[in-house]
């Protein structure tokens, strides 16, 4: 107990290490995965204090009060709903134990000490967040762009010159549709599979 409250004082009990896939079933964030919607872990970052584990569709932060303290808060980070930005690693200096990475997810800051010695499977999260980002932001843009398209046609209609059949009220369905469609399901990924496939070697 002296160990974990001089490491605590210390500040050095929060260094994480990558966990491999042969003990994600030992994780606590393991228990709070959507295994009922295809949820399943790709990388994850585990120190005395605190779990990151990154899934096909969120971030999973099991937040812990400090090292001696077994009180838990899961913190659910969807990629759907959350916009990662401002990815980097800062590497270690001669003398460091440890390595950071630090992203944001829309206003929350994330700064997670990591071991040096997993440097370059940091390599590999970080090329996986910096491309969930750039979709993320190109989803946002179509997305701005649907609504542009629908005040456009707004404006038509407004002018009495919308072409179709039956006027505004027959037509208004099948814009909805169409919208709710582009917005939520074209234009809004959900699922990071294939990113994480592409850059994660286990």
């Amino acid at each position: 107990m002296f160990k974990k409250f001089a490491a605590e004082a210390l500040g050095i009990s929060d260094i994480g290490v990558i966990v491999t896939p042969a003990d994600y079933s030992k994780v606590d964030a393991d228990d709070y995965l959507f295994n009922e919607d295809g949820e399943q872990i790709f990388f994850l970052i585990k120190s005395k204090k605190d779990e990151y584990c990154f899934t096909n569709l969120a971030l999973i932060h099991v937040d812990g009060d400090s090292a001696v303290s077994s009180k838990r808060t899961i913190k659910r980070h969807d990629y759907a709903a959350h916009r990662i930005s401002s990815v980097r690693i800062e590497t270690a200096g001669t003398l460091d134990m440890d390595v950071e990475l630090k992203f944001d997810l829309d206003d929350t800051h994330f700064s997670i000490d990591i071991k040096k010695e997993f440097i370059e499977q940091l390599k590999d999260i970080y090329k996986a967040l910096i491309t969930i980002g750039k979709q993320q932001h190109r989803d946002a843009v179509c997305r701005e762009n649907a609504l542009r398209a629908l005040d456009a046609t707004a404006s038509v209609h407004k002018l009495n010159i919308a072409p179709g059949e039956g006027g505004l009220v027959s037509q208004y369905g099948a814009l909805l549709t169409a919208l709710n469609t582009a917005m939520l399901d074209t234009h809004t990924k959900r699922d990071f599979s294939d990113v994480f496939t592409k850059y994660i070697h286990a």
